[in-house]
């Protein structure tokens, strides 16, 4: 399936290209010069652990790291990674709905609330039974600021079949806390911390607090692009443990992998059906839903050419949507512009998108990252394939295409129609 799905990618990729990237933290625009080339030290062959994964050091909870780090930290405190996961009784602001209004999906009151999970998208409701914990029945649907049901179907997600049809006998333990916390241990349920802390993504930092050195932390930005990125794979896909059940539980989360590992020892990403639209994915193979930028960003040429998930994101925090370490509007142009040998090849970025100059069409994110997955309801986020889809993919395989998710007021012929209009874009494709 690997082999097809990368022969139906490479018909959408772009020519190949050295590619140009900016370093960790460093923004880089064409119009300052050149950028580094991204070097082949930032590949790997043959996907090592880092040695910094190999530490036995003891995991020592976040605030372990704000003395040495406390700029970061303190940026890192106030992002959603930091708050995901959130205790109404020592944060009363953390439910965003009011709960005293009566409503027929909403069967629980704050008191049964233990945790409440999410506030940007939507916002779901946990209770504690003993030392699991279980979600409720209703979900916050903050865009559009209603209540909707919460309860996964059948025919949806893989470990549905394995738990019985009732929330409160499917515990958040194996189909979400380890994800939401630091180093969630499934046999005493206990966590370092709930939330996205330092030592998930650096891994146990016990030695490195003791005796502060390179050595003895696990760094995404001094990794190879592989175990970069799959620091943040870990949970921003979709897939299954390469073992399960364990101790007679099915779980949704790569038991077992700490970041410098082989991610690919743990975990295996959910394949597509190409031609077929699943449950995960479109029938081109791009993700479907919410929670599967490693699953898109992986069949990338992005990825391919070793760029990483925080060369466009900072996850310590920043001012712009998503973490980005620049606005969506202009996050590409630290590599991308009618200057660098990445592209696009048109003398400026009007002629390449065809749209005024500041105009929300002539953002890269427009057609190359287009709002296509859902989160909850008509909530969409945007993929990461960073490959255009053409009005044409939506005519034969029913995905959303990059136009008309713009234009919606507009039919498929139209846009196809416009695309024919461009000078110096290719008819092929619009196939």
């Amino acid at each position: 399936m690997r082999l097809v799905l990368a022969s139906a990618i490479a018909a959408w990729a772009s020519t190949a290209v050295p590619l140009v990237v900016s370093g960790f933290g460093g923004a880089h625009a064409s119009a300052l010069g050149p950028a580094p080339v991204f070097g082949s030290n930032r590949r790997v062959a043959d996907h090592q652990p880092s040695p910094a994964a190999s530490s036995n050091g003891a995991y020592v909870g976040s605030a372990a790291c704000r003395n040495c780090h406390a700029p970061i930290y303190a940026r890192w405190t106030r992002t959603r990674m930091a708050n995901v996961v959130r205790d109404p009784k020592t944060s009363p602001d953390a439910i965003i709905p009011d709960l005293t209004k009566a409503d027929p999906l909403v069967t629980f009151k704050k008191d049964d609330v233990a945790f409440v999970y999410g506030s940007k998208w939507k916002q779901r409701y946990f209770t504690r039974v003993g030392d699991d914990y279980f979600p409720l029945g209703a979900q916050w649907d903050v865009t559009n600021k209603v209540w909707r049901r919460y309860f996964v179907a059948d025919n949806t997600d893989w470990w549905v079949p394995h738990y019985p049809a009732d929330n409160m006998q499917r515990p958040t333990g194996p189909t979400c806390d380890g994800c939401h916390s630091v180093n969630y241990d499934v046999k005493t349920k206990q966590v370092v911390e709930w939330n996205v802390g330092c030592e998930r993504c650096h891994g146990p930092g016990g030695s490195h607090a003791a005796s502060p050195s390179r050595a003895n932390i696990f760094n995404p930005a001094r990794a190879d692009a592989v175990h970069a990125n799959d620091t943040c794979i870990q949970c921003h896909s979709q897939g299954q443990p390469l073992t399960n059940p364990i101790d007679g539980r099915y779980f949704d989360w790569p038991v077992g992998f700490r970041v410098g590992l082989n991610l690919s020892d743990y975990w295996k990403l959910e394949e597509p059906e190409l031609g077929k639209t699943t449950f995960t994915h479109f029938p081109d193979g791009t993700a479907h839903k919410n929670r599967m930028q490693g699953n898109d960003f992986v069949t990338s040429a992005m990825y391919e050419r070793g760029v990483t998930c925080f060369n466009c994101h900072d996850v310590h925090g920043t001012a712009n949507n998503a973490d980005l370490v620049r606005p969506a509007s202009t996050v590409c142009l630290q590599c991308h512009g009618p200057a660098s040998p990445n592209g696009p090849h048109a003398p400026t970025i009007e002629q390449h998108t065809h749209h005024r100059t500041g105009s929300t069409g002539s953002e890269c994110v427009g057609c190359h990252m287009p709002k296509i997955e859902q989160t909850i309801a008509d909530v969409n986020v945007r993929s990461h394939t960073f490959r255009f889809i053409p009005p044409s993919a939506t005519d034969r395989l029913k995905i959303p295409n990059s136009c008309t998710s713009c234009h919606t007021d507009k039919s498929n012929g139209w846009a196809t129609a416009e695309l024919r209009k461009w000078p110096g874009f290719s008819p092929w494709r619009m196939q």
